[in-house]
């Protein structure tokens, strides 16, 4: 009888993406998208996304050391997930960067937020684009996304 090669599966390697300087008012979202990453087996490059202390930890950085540290870690991803209700030049420039290069993106919004048209309407079939209504319905979505990595 012939043994099978039992493969594990390496957790994929997930950029989280929100807004910074456009407004750090859903940092708790994000906070918690980070959490449910992680509990759903995925290890978060972009960490900072998630850090209280980001502004003034960035505030010691140059514009091109964030631009190389986050072009680096989505170079190194799986997949990308951008909460998209606070809109962001940077947020947007990352998800265009996913697509370009093949990357899978997912990106959640409240309901009520005014999305932008460029997101809405990008037809690229790797783009996801989902609204929660609440935590529960975030995790859900996320463990979703995660597990059909």
């Amino acid at each position: 009888m012939e043994k099978k090669k039992v493969t594990e599966r390496q957790s994929p390697k997930i950029f989280l993406s929100g807004s910074i300087r456009g407004g750090r008012q859903l940092l708790e979202t994000y906070r918690f998208m980070y959490a449910a990453l992680e509990e759903a087996g995925a290890e978060v490059l972009s960490w900072h996304v998630a850090d209280p202390d980001l502004e003034e930890n960035e505030s010691k950085m140059t514009e091109q050391d964030i631009y190389d540290r986050d072009m680096g870690l989505l170079a190194k991803s799986d997949a990308l997930i951008a909460e998209v209700t606070v809109p962001s030049t940077g947020v947007g420039y990352e998800i265009c960067r996913a697509l370009d290069r093949k990357i899978p993106v997912l990106c959640l919004h409240r309901p009520d937020a005014v999305v932008s048209a460029m997101v809405l309407g990008n037809p690229y079939p790797s783009l996801d684009i989902r609204a929660y209504s609440n935590e529960s319905v975030l995790n859900e979505i996320i463990i979703k996304f995660v597990r059909a990595l």
